[in-house]
This record gives C-alpha cells, structure tokens and sequence, in this order.
C-alpha cells in the first residue's frame, strides 16, 4: 500500500511538473514575453497624404495602449513604413517588414494598389495581411487567400447599395460614373451595375477612369457632363472627389451626386472642396460622428474625445479619417488579447476569424463585428446619410449585406 502511494505521489508531483510545459507560450517571430511586433505601411506622402492621419491615430492608439501596461503584459511594437501610395515602394517596404523587422503580422496596410502588390507574398510567408485597409473583395476571400482580411466594408456590396437607392429614389436616372482606375473604382463600378441588373445598359451612360497620379480629372467630369447624365457617381479617394465637387460647382452642374465612404471625409474632401458646393451630396456610414451632439453622453464617444484630447491633440477630433484609425487599432488590440499567450500567425487568424457581436466604440447601433472561417468580411452593414452643408445627416435604416 506504502509502494502504492508512493507511485501515486511521485505520478502526481510528475504531472504537476510537466503541467507549466503543456501551458507553455508560444511565439512566432516577432512576439515575446514583453513585445509584439506589428508592421504597417502607410501614405504619409504621396498622392493620397490624406490618409497619413489614420496612421497617426493608430500610432496615437497604441500609445496609449501601452501606456496602460499593453496587451496581456506585452507592449506592442507599431513599426511604420511610408509607401507613398506606391505598389513598388509597398513590396520594398512590407519585405523590409517581414523579413528584417521581423513583425507577427502586418495590420492596416493603407489603399488597395499597396495591399494588392504584397498579397500574395504574404500569403506565401503565411504572415497575417490583417484588417487590410481597402474593400476590395479579393481581401476577404479565405480559400484564395487564408492570410489575408479586410476592415473596410466591400465595395461591390456599397455599389449594390447605391443601386437600390437610385432605382427607389431616382428610376429614370442617367448616370455618370467617374472612377478609380484600379480594384477600388473597378469593384465599385462592378457593384454599381450588378444592383442595377439589367438596367444598367440603358441607365450608365458614361464611364470616366482616372489614374491616381493625374493632376486632375477636369476632362472626365466635362465629358461625363457633356454625356446628359443627371446623376454623377464618384468612386474615388479624397483628392478627386474634392476636385469633382469643386469642377461641377463650377461649371453649374447640378446632377445627384454620391460619394463613396473613402471621400466622404469632411477634413479630406468636403472641406478643401467646399462645404457650401458638398451640400445634398450623398454617400454611406457605418460610425459615429463624433461632432453631433446626438453622442455627446455616449460612452464610446466620449472615450474616443479622451483619446483625441490626450494622444493625438494636433489631429481633427471630428475627422472619419480618424474616428477609422481608433476602431481599427482597438479592433486589433482586442485580436491580440483573444491570442493570449499564443501569438503566432496562425492563432492570430484563428482569432480574427471568429469574431461574435464584437463592439466597438465607433461603431453606429445596431452594427458589430462578427466574422467566421468562411466570412472574413469585419464590415457588412451600412447606413445612407445625406450632406447639409454643415454634417452627415442619416436617412432610412441600417442595410446588411447578407450575400458572401
């Protein structure tokens, strides 16, 4: 009976030492008992500066983070790169990311042509493209690319949308269709016709493209104009949306115009266009203003406006530039929590994709982040809002988009 014990005790005294190797951490490259390396790429020059802000928010955000101790005791390492906007400059750069600095994952690469031209290297590192800042569909599609997911809502669902309210709102409409010679403008247009369905041919009466770097696109707005379209589609980014708006005040023009929600920014586009000729433009949203005082006793508002106050005093507080770069740093604070002590590439991707009824503090009522191992779109619902000449005014209910 003593041998009997015996064994047991030293079985038990075992199994509570081999307990602390079964919990062990593990780490992929650029995680740490005390840091988590994240790498980024960001326009802070070039064509579309205008989105240097959201890194800066996100930089701002992490500060604070890590003011507060970090994630799980581990501080986060936000290493950024600018690209310029550029394809080539965005493969050196995020090359540099992943096979110098080291980084676990990359987070909130900015613009589509930068997230396109490192895709699929990242997928073949097996390094996560996490929260891609672009709607692009290709950015949320698992079995292509299992690596890779996008924040932004999806640009063909936006088109679709845009459609619906057009057929409801404005049936016999000629539309002009200026756009993004890229997978941006392209999917949007793409959207646009597929929610008109077999209208479209008869409804789009011109089509206008334009490079990123053109000084300006004052020739597709005539030739659209000279078209007889009435109502102006702009599936653009800040910089031409902003000349758009400016060109058709200028020459009189007064057709509907929609805006997709990477131009609808007050500080990028609205302002250097004009509030007074942004008046009744039209566009989506799917967060909070922070300037209308339907949120000032909000708790994530007023969090966020600590925030401003504090880590980024010199940034516009009312910017949607900026309210985007906050929920997407907290989004990727509260992935890194989910990880525990198991911060490798693939659990990091295994968190990411089963997201239930995630809140964040931006986000309108009524919209969360769920994803799922087949469904790695973060965004999925919409809400319409209307320009007044002085804020975003919300106009019928939140659309979700239930099509994968």
């Amino acid at each position: 009976m003593k041998r009997l014990c015996l064994a047991l005790a030293v079985a038990m005294s075992c199994g509570l030492l081999v307990q602390p190797a079964e919990a062990q951490k593990r780490y992929d490259a650029g995680a740490s008992d005390t840091e988590i390396k994240v790498g980024q790429t960001v326009p802070f020059s070039g064509p579309v500066s205008a989105y240097a802000t959201i890194g800066k928010t996100q930089a701002a955000y992490i500060r604070m983070i890590n003011d507060q101790g970090g994630v799980n005791g581990r501080k986060i390492n936000l290493i950024q790169y600018d690209d310029a906007y550029s394809p080539p400059k965005a493969v050196e750069q995020v090359r540099r990311l992943v096979e110098g600095d080291e980084v676990l994952l990359t987070f909130q690469i900015i613009g589509t042509p930068s997230n396109a031209a490192v895709q699929k290297y990242l997928n073949l590192k097996k390094v996560p493209q996490l929260f891609a800042a672009t709607g692009v569909a290709r950015f949320s599609d698992p079995k292509a690319f299992p690596w890779t997911m996008g924040f932004n809502p999806s640009y063909l669902t936006e088109g679709r949308i845009y459609a619906q309210y057009i057929l409801k709102e404005h049936p016999n409409a000629k539309i002009g269709v200026l756009y993004q010679n890229d997978d941006l403008g392209k999917d949007y247009l793409k959207g646009l016709k597929a929610g008109l369905g077999n209208k479209a041919a008869s409804m789009v009466v011109a089509e206008a493209s334009y490079e990123v770097a053109d000084p300006t696109i004052d020739s597709q707005i005539l030739k659209i104009k000279d078209s007889g379209a009435d109502l102006f589609f702009s599936a653009t980014t800040p910089k031409q949306a902003a000349q758009a708006i400016r060109k058709i005040a200028e020459i009189g023009w007064h057709p509907v115009h929609i805006v997709d929600i990477n131009a609808n920014s007050m500080s990028a586009t609205l302002k250097p266009a004009g509030l007074e000729a942004s008046k009744g433009l039209i566009s989506v949203n799917y967060v909070k203003d922070p300037a209308d005082t339907a949120w000032a006793n909000d708790p994530g508002a007023q969090r966020y406006l600590a925030f401003m106050a504090k880590y980024y005093p010199d940034g516009d507080k009312n910017s949607n530039l900026n309210v985007y770069g906050y929920i997407t740093a907290q989004l990727l604070v509260h992935t890194l929590k989910m990880c525990g002590d198991t911060l490798t590439h693939e659990n990091v991707m295994q968190q990411a994709s089963h997201f239930t009824n995630v809140d964040l503090d931006l986000l309108l009522p009524g919209i969360s982040v769920n994803t799922t191992p087949t469904d790695y779109r973060v965004n999925k619902q919409f809400q319409m809002i209307r320009f007044d000449g002085e804020r975003w005014l919300p106009f019928g209910s939140v659309i979700t988009d239930g099509n994968e």
